[in-house]
């Protein structure tokens, strides 16, 4: 696995990295065991790099990381993250009080007293970004963590943030079918050095090793709730995606390792975090960082899902409620 830097001053880590959302049951039911055995299977084909987050199953995605990494003891990269209140699940808090709390938390359910990135899972824009920046710093200054992030915000907050102090990495939605960060975000991460790491860099999985049918999905599914997979939005999308998948079997690939390729490919700053609980499914794109994309191949990909081409929005209102907007 080729390497990429985490940010300012930051650790070298694999150039993707594991998302654990999954770990936590909020695509389906899932095991322990199954979680534990993606671990070792990432691991095992380089992977240094983790993304949890206290309310990812409230708390169990990190029970579980910390069980493989008591159990294992690899000296992993770690980030994790605090902001939302889950109850009511929309409420965000960034004050000190709260920020220091879920991190204590946090750590105790990983097993740690350090790691290496730490992010507001979104914005409170009741407080001044400042503020919460100088309480990060300070977590910073006592050990707990290496670095802070922030999470679904704008450039201008980036900027705000990183003049009190350096921000180590950002994490907004990116990939083939989001692409509001290239109009503005990826482009000052790289000027201020900070990392830019994509969440759902294969799309929710409409970029994954089989087309989904959203229909088939249980009731209680996040996926369920999102305009992209509903109804005729559904149907154009997955036109679209089925040439995608055509290409990328031409030239011998998996649809999400090509995926993941293309985001790799938009900046060396750039870290994915595809997420799966699934050893077979991370064995799909696990390679990704090996492909080298032609000139040839970036002109056939933006021919064939060009910038805008998703149909419905990537949130509902609700969902979208605590996201920064910036175009």
């Amino acid at each position: 696995m080729k390497q990429r830097q985490l940010g300012p001053n930051g650790p070298m880590v694999s150039a993707i990295g594991l998302g654990c959302l999954s770990f936590g049951g909020i695509f389906g039911d899932t095991t322990d065991d199954t979680s534990l055995r993606c671990l070792d299977a990432a691991w095992e084909a380089g992977i240094t790099f983790y993304d949890t987050a206290n309310i990812y199953g409230l708390g169990r995605s990190e029970t579980v990381l910390g069980q493989w990494l008591r159990t294992r003891r690899h000296p992993a990269v770690i980030a994790t993250k605090a902001g939302f209140v889950s109850v009511p699940h929309h409420r965000i808090d960034n004050s000190e009080r709260h920020l220091r709390a879920e991190l204590d938390a946090s750590l105790r359910r990983l097993g740690t007293d350090h790691i290496a990135l730490f992010y507001i899972h979104r914005h409170d824009q009741s407080m001044p970004i400042e503020d919460v920046a100088g309480t990060l710093a300070c977590l910073i200054d006592e050990g707990k963590i290496g670095g802070y992030g922030m999470s679904e915000i704008s450039p201008g907050t980036l900027r705000r943030a990183h003049a009190v102090h350096p921000v180590r990495a950002i994490q907004n939605e990116y990939s083939l079918w989001t692409r509001q960060p290239e109009l503005g975000l990826i482009q000052a991460c790289a000027e201020l050095g900070t990392a830019f790491v994509p969440f759902s860099p294969l799309a929710r999985g409409a970029l994954g090793r089989d087309i989904i049918n959203p229909e088939t999905l249980p009731e209680a599914e996040f996926r369920r709730k999102i305009p992209r997979f509903h109804g005729v939005d559904w149907q154009m999308n997955k036109s679209k995606i089925e040439d995608f998948r055509a290409y990328a079997h031409h030239h011998g690939l998996t649809p999400p390792a090509l995926a993941l390729a293309w985001v790799l490919d938009q900046g060396p700053h750039i870290l994915p975090i595809p997420g799966t609980r699934s050893a077979d499914h991370l064995a799909d794109w696990v390679a990704a960082s090996d492909i080298t994309l032609t000139a040839e191949d970036r002109t056939e990909i933006a021919r064939i899902l060009p910038i805008g081409w998703a149909y419905g929005d990537r949130y509902n209102d609700d969902q979208a409620g605590t996201v920064e907007r910036y175009c």
